[in-house]
């Protein structure tokens, strides 16, 4: 059993990891705004977070280079479409809807999980996964919001809904990852592959890749563009990327995974005190069930299967 203060020390470091991923669509709002694309923002945050964790990245490999080089087709891969796909989607998002509940269109994602692994691998979800499921397309019904007065974008929704797609893909793709290839390598990896990917479609003239090198308005105050650019590489990227890899260290990747939940409400919380941005009642009550939802399948996967030991590699944590 793990000493308290250990378990303690994990614990702060998930919050802290989910707290500074929440952030993320706050620090983008500002540069949305002020005319940058969210690929633009996708590029400047991942890339500059993929360079800073470039050190830590090597050393995690100790000169297990051999160990990079026969998992950079999954590291290629994640980087596509757990990063590019997954981060491009949901700042997308953000430019129509209200951040928390973009996010709460994103994290829908793991019920996709759920979906894929019984079609493609047969693996039939248990009655709690199926409860948590049910409520959290329930939770989805709410949020949308179909017959009220808000209702939501549905450019929006279906950026959000890409996002989702994004997250299930990194979810499936991190769960296979050969375990020698440590956390931060992967990590870094895949933000460099994903912004090298996007800055190149950008400048085929693909994707839009459009940004503003000016004040922006960010919590009410006009300030540099550098300031929610270096938010969302610092803080929302290297910080909480670094903290949750500590966290699973200590927890375990599924209860520090599970903690990770509260991003939702977090992000939430953040975009009402510096955007002043809330979801209607309704839609709260949708995003209170599928948190609940996602809650219950993570805790069945809790009871599956037992916990990792503190020294083995965990999987990744939430990339938003």
């Amino acid at each position: 059993m793990r000493p308290r203060p250990a378990a303690g020390a994990g614990l702060l470091l998930a919050l802290l990891s989910a707290v500074t991923f929440a952030t993320s669509g706050t620090f983008a709002r500002s540069l949305i705004d002020a005319g940058w694309s969210a690929e633009a923002i996708v590029v400047a945050r991942v890339g500059i977070a993929a360079v800073v964790l470039l050190v830590p990245a090597a050393l995690a490999l100790r000169g297990r280079w051999h160990v990079l080089r026969r998992n950079l087709g999954a590291v290629t891969v994640f980087g596509l479409l757990g990063v590019a796909t997954a981060q491009a989607c949901f700042f997308n998002a953000v430019r129509y809807l209200p951040v928390g509940v973009a996010l709460l269109l994103e994290y829908l994602g793991i019920i996709l999980v759920v979906a894929w692994m019984w079609a493609m691998h047969g693996q039939r979800p248990r009655r709690l996964t199926v409860v948590g499921s049910v409520a959290a397309l329930a939770g989805l019904a709410f949020v949308l919001d179909l017959t009220g007065a808000g209702r939501l974008d549905p450019v929006g929704v279906l950026w959000g809904l890409g996002a989702a797609v994004g997250l299930a893909g990194y979810f499936v793709l991190a769960g296979r990852v050969d375990e020698e290839l440590p956390s931060v390598t992967m990590a870094s990896g895949g933000m460099g592959v994903g912004a090298a990917v996007l800055a190149a479609l950008g400048l085929l003239g693909v994707l839009p890749l459009e940004a503003e090198f000016g004040t922006v308005t960010f919590a009410g105050q006009r300030t540099s563009w550098l300031v929610p650019i270096a938010g969302l590489s610092l803080v929302a990227a290297v910080v909480a990327y670094l903290a949750g890899i500590a966290a699973t260290r200590v927890l375990g990747s599924r209860l520090a995974s599970f903690v990770g939940l509260t991003e939702v409400m977090f992000a939430v919380l953040i975009a009402w005190l510096f955007l002043a941005e809330l979801p209607t009642a309704v839609q709260l009550l949708g995003g209170v069930l599928i948190v609940a939802g996602v809650a219950l399948v993570r805790l069945d996967e809790l009871r599956a299967t037992p916990a990792r030991p503190a020294d083995e590699p965990a999987d990744q944590p939430a990339l938003t």
